[in-house]
């Protein structure tokens, strides 16, 4: 069993077709092929379930997928440490909340790019619980999540705090009480966004059950639905200032018990952090801080 072949078989597993991963590895279908027979006969053990539309990994195909995962990361980051000279350089793999990457992360992309152009960047962006188990997969060097996070593999920086106000359409008036947003629909992140879990528990300590609540993807289409009138979110002040240059919004602040939200920068505890993580760690949180100072 090599490296190699070990990619072959996390390609496979990714894709859930032979053909796909041929096709993303530019390998020959019958090779892929080949070489997942061969690695199972290697093992002794069936890896995939072979069905019509594709492939499912087995029980010993999902037990080998957690160990190539540490494998693979274990080999390119000793490559990485060696490598690791005072000098940023190589790939860096990055996850963010869709509230940070949209306000946050352009200054701090653009000031690390000027510092270290021989940095490799990549972004990926979810919620907290997505981005907290991709990092524990080893598919991300690093990401930025809301607080709390409590994971003994994972080692959390602050970088920086949000303040969250509940936001509606500019047309709509005042809440009188809070019980008004029974007759509100309430816009929110997928589950596992940390924002959403705050909005929940704010109204569960007011003693709130909303009518409806509505799902989206993207910030803009959280925004985009409060503008047009369809619902309420709980949302960074952050992001709701720069919104307000291009939509009508009312801001209505909530109890201070859930307005404020520190941002965390997580990596795994038994990763070497190399000096293009510290040095990003280190501009992050300059960043924040003097885009706090600005928002005084």
């Amino acid at each position: 069993m090599d490296i190699r072949d070990l990619q072959i078989f996390l390609a496979v597993a990714s894709e859930g077709s032979i053909t796909r991963a041929a096709e993303k590895l530019e390998y020959v279908q019958s090779s892929i092929s080949i070489r997942i027979q061969q690695l199972e006969s290697e093992l002794k053990t069936e890896l995939f379930h072979r069905q019509r539309q594709g492939v499912r990994l087995t029980t010993s195909g999902e037990v080998l997928k957690s160990y190539a995962e540490k494998i693979l990361f274990l080999a390119q980051e000793a490559e990485r440490v060696l490598t690791d000279h005072s000098i940023p350089r190589g790939p860096l793999r990055i996850g963010s909340l869709e509230t940070t990457a949209a306000i946050r992360l352009p200054s701090i992309l653009a000031e690390y790019h000027s510092a270290f152009p021989d940095v490799d960047l990549s972004l990926r962006t979810g919620s907290t619980d997505e981005l907290v188990n991709l990092v524990l997969k080893y598919e991300l060097d690093g990401a930025f999540v809301a607080a709390p996070v409590e994971n003994v593999d994972l080692e959390s920086t602050e970088v920086g705090t949000e303040e969250l106000v509940l936001v509606s359409s500019g047309r709509f008036p005042s809440m009188d009480t809070w019980e008004d947003i029974r007759n509100f629909v309430l816009l929110v992140f997928r589950p596992g966004c940390s924002y959403r879990r705050k909005l929940e528990d704010w109204l569960h300590w007011e003693g709130i059950i909303p009518a409806k609540i509505m799902e989206f993807g993207t910030i803009d289409g959280i925004i985009g639905c409060v503008q047009a009138g369809l619902g309420v979110s709980l949302l960074p002040v952050s992001v709701v200032e720069r919104a307000t240059l291009q939509y009508n919004l009312r801001i209505h602040k909530i109890s201070e018990k859930f307005t404020k939200t520190p941002t965390l920068f997580i990596r795994r505890k038994d990763t070497h952090e190399t000096v293009a993580v510290s040095e990003f760690i280190r501009i992050s949180k300059e960043m924040f801080n003097h885009a706090a100072k600005e928002e005084l």
